[in-house]
């Protein structure tokens, strides 16, 4: 099986991303750039990011998470921590994320150090979260080989009945993770592939390093 795909092109048009325009921190920026998107472009899932991280196997693995908080400290997700991806955090916390927001032409790539968030505030998040997500959280032994999609729909019932009326403890292997970041780069794509690339750079004393890129 073959395709050839070379003739699949698109002229990034909208936006462009100045020097003059960029403010001291990132964050300022990518606050900027997640209110624009979740604005004007609503077809985006805004809040959807790629994680990447260094397996067991020693293969870096690439996945889809939702983020759900941001500060000036760093980005906040939650999911399993037994899961493939938590295992390998604890293993090699260095991580890389990513936004592809298509309708905006722009994408943001940040390199970082994820680590485990308080207690209280993964429970304050589980406690937020609708029942069947929470049921499904207690349902899920997350990346481990299943018998049947049956198994776990049979298991879901079961703790439906189980807690019918009753509160929902939040998993102890569940919870988030605050990637820190120590690197983020912002493109804009800009005609004829000439794009936009700011990066920041976290430096020693704690400010951040500001360079454009050659695209």
């Amino acid at each position: 099986m073959e395709k050839d795909l070379g003739n699949y092109r698109k002229s990034y048009e909208k936006y462009e991303l100045l020097l003059k325009d960029v403010p001291e921190n990132p964050m300022e920026l990518f606050q900027k750039w997640f209110h624009e998107v979740d604005k004007f472009f609503i077809e985006d899932e805004t809040n959807a990011m790629t994680i990447s991280t260094i397996g067991l196997d020693g293969f870096p693995k690439n996945r889809i998470v939702l983020l759900k908080r941001y500060t000036y400290e760093g980005f906040i997700f939650y999911t399993n921590y037994d899961s493939e991806k938590g295992k390998a955090i604890a293993q090699n916390p260095n991580v890389c994320l990513s936004f592809f927001w298509h309708g905006a032409e722009r994408q943001i790539i940040i390199k970082g150090q994820a680590e485990k968030i308080a207690e209280n505030l993964s429970d304050g998040y589980f406690e937020s979260r609708p029942r069947g997500s929470q049921l499904g959280a207690l349902v899920s032994n997350q990346s481990q080989v299943i018998e049947s999609r049956g198994a776990i729909e049979k298991r879901l019932s079961e703790l439906e009945n189980e807690f019918e009326g009753k509160e929902i403890p939040r998993p102890a292997n569940w919870g988030g993770y605050i990637v820190k970041p120590v690197e983020i780069e912002f493109w804009q794509g800009r005609p004829n592939r000439l794009h936009d690339r700011i990066r920041f750079k976290l430096q020693k004393d704690y400010n951040w390093k500001i360079n454009r890129l050659s695209p």
